[in-house]
């Protein structure tokens, strides 16, 4: 926790730092964290903000599931709104909930809040669960006064619970999860993000879907008391928390996109706490003893996607080009100091049985990229690559190096900046190359390489890329209970989407780093979620 005597202290350091607020009645701290972006759909509602950006201001803070992720630890799944999930069947969870959990609104959470959150209304739409088609990606919010969800909320939901039936309640704290399929990997998707829970009547008497993914009524230790859209959102305690009353007053998120202003203003004593520190600042700020900064890599991959639309990019070969001509160890040595890695692919260990530890990225290897590109006629056509101005950590030095290794295998690539994501994916003549990063949300291959690329999968769904074998096989990986075989169609699906038809080329393991003041006690998770729960505070 802070140390209010070295606060308060007439010191010169402690006069150029902020003063937390002390009421008489709540003598609890009030924290700045400067971010890079609150939510890129300018909502909370995480069904429609599934986001790097969201994960972090939302999950632990606002929103919570029956089960979730345990962020002190390894990311095990582990308990929170039910005590207990019990396997009826290969489609059917028991869970039983926990008595006496408050909404902000001072309602009690019942199955009946459960069954509403995964309902038609909230999730899945008019026609109800596996109804979506296709979507377009970067809609605009609803500004009309309406309660239309916005299309990408069924197919977010339709990605992230593939075989869902329905929610059958069997009393006021018990209910079960059916599924129309077996699904060796329900806990998992329970606890995932975008299985959070919200109340059915906080739903109800929002006046529009967006007042409601404004301000939701969720279960957090703390609760929305204002949120400016791209410019800042206020929490503040939910003193009736189910685990204990939450140790700050009020946490505030502020949007600071440059990295410089995020570092000025710590070391000012604006903010209380940075994000997304690139390595090479990090010994800059940590010559001050007074500050520190902690993180480091995640579950979360960084990747160069492809268009095959494109017309340079329909044939294979330029694609596979692109894979080989970039050295990996290159861009982790040089803008991350060695802090992160090049995984194996698009998985990670915590997959346990399902890791394949013999499989590799496409090795570095120009002389092979100008072999393709010569074998498929590729002429020095330029190719577009739409970027935007750092939403990732070193994103644009990053692009600008891969463009170097791109030209020095014979590839003529052509950054274009983007200010949003809509712009990223607008599906135009010029849409060929872009960033982005994928998470493993649960120990299973279906919580990324299916989630993002399958058929329900953003990418296919955007319609940059598709491949018929590879969805067979996705709804194989998704239903099928036998482990040896799901072994099998796992490494298929790499093989497709990392070597034969590139969907996507993985570039490294992504890292997170938060500075802070170093009075302030708090640990960092192993991902983007910073937690401000009382268990994280003052340890």
């Amino acid at each position: 926790m802070i140390d209010r005597r070295s606060l308060l202290a007439g010191t010169a350091l402690a006069a150029g730092l902020p003063r937390f607020a002390i009421g008489q009645a709540d003598q609890r701290p009030s924290i700045t964290v400067a971010v890079q972006k609150i939510s890129n759909s300018n909502t909370l509602e995480p069904l429609r903000e599934q986001s790097n950006v969201g994960e972090r201001v939302m999950v632990t803070s606002l929103w919570e599931g029956m089960l979730g992720r345990n962020y002190a630890s390894r990311l095990e799944t582990v308990p929170v709104l039910a005590t207990e999930a019990r396997r009826i069947s290969d489609s059917v969870v028991e869970l039983t909930l926990r008595q006496g959990v408050k909404f902000h609104n001072g309602d009690e959470l019942t199955a009946e809040d459960v069954a509403f959150s995964f309902g038609k209304e909230r999730m899945f739409g008019p026609g109800g669960p596996n109804s979506s088609g296709t979507i377009r990606v970067g809609e605009v919010n609803p500004g009309r006064a309406g309660r239309d969800l916005p299309i990408e909320v069924p197919a977010v939901a339709n990605r992230s619970f593939p075989g869902f039936e329905r929610i059958e309640v069997v009393d006021k704290y018990t209910l079960r999860w059916i599924n129309r399929t077996p699904d060796v990997t329900l806990e998992g998707r329970l606890a995932r993000y975008g299985a959070e829970i919200g109340s059915r009547r906080g739903f109800a008497e929002a006046a529009t879907w967006l007042d409601w993914a404004r301000q939701p009524v969720t279960t957090g230790p703390y609760k929305v008391a204002e949120f400016r859209a791209d410019n800042s959102l206020t929490l503040v305690a939910h003193d009736e928390y189910w685990g204990g009353r939450p140790p700050l007053r009020q946490l505030r998120f502020v949007e600071v996109p440059e990295v410089s202003s995020r570092v000025n203003g710590l070391l000012s004593g604006e903010y209380h706490f940075a994000c997304d520190i690139p390595p090479d600042q990090i010994s800059g700020i940590e010559r001050n003893r007074a500050f520190e900064v902690l993180g480091g890599t995640i579950p979360n991959h960084r990747l160069t996607v492809f268009d095959k639309n494109f017309p340079t990019l329909r044939d294979p070969r330029v694609r596979r080009a692109f894979t080989h001509a970039i050295d990996r160890q290159a861009i982790v040595d040089s803008l991350w100091a060695g802090r992160t890695a090049t995984p194996r692919g698009l998985q990670w260990e915590f997959y346990g049985d399902m890791f394949l530890a013999d499989w590799a990225v496409p090795q570095h290897d120009p002389a092979e990229a100008r072999r393709l590109l010569r074998e498929a006629g590729y002429k020095g056509e330029p190719i577009p690559y739409r970027l935007l101005n750092n939403y990732y950590t070193n994103q644009v030095a990053t692009a600008q190096v891969l463009v170097e290794m791109w030209r020095a295998a014979g590839l003529n690539v052509q950054i274009e900046m983007k200010e949003n994501w809509s712009q990223i994916l607008e599906a135009t003549p010029t849409r060929a190359v872009r960033d982005w990063s994928n998470s493993g949300l649960f120990s299973d291959p279906t919580s990324s390489l299916t989630n993002q690329h399958g058929p329900n999968g953003q990418q296919q769904q955007v319609g940059e890329w598709s491949n018929e074998e590879f969805n067979r096989l996705s709804l194989e990986l998704e239903t099928s209970t036998d482990r040896a075989r799901r072994r099998v169609v796992f490494r298929r699906m790499l093989e497709i989407a990392e070597r034969e038809d590139p969907a996507y080329t993985v570039l490294h393991q992504n890292a997170t780093f938060t500075a802070k003041r170093r009075d302030i006690r708090w640990r960092a998770a192993p991902a983007f979620a910073m937690d401000f729960r009382a268990a994280n505070w003052g340890v």
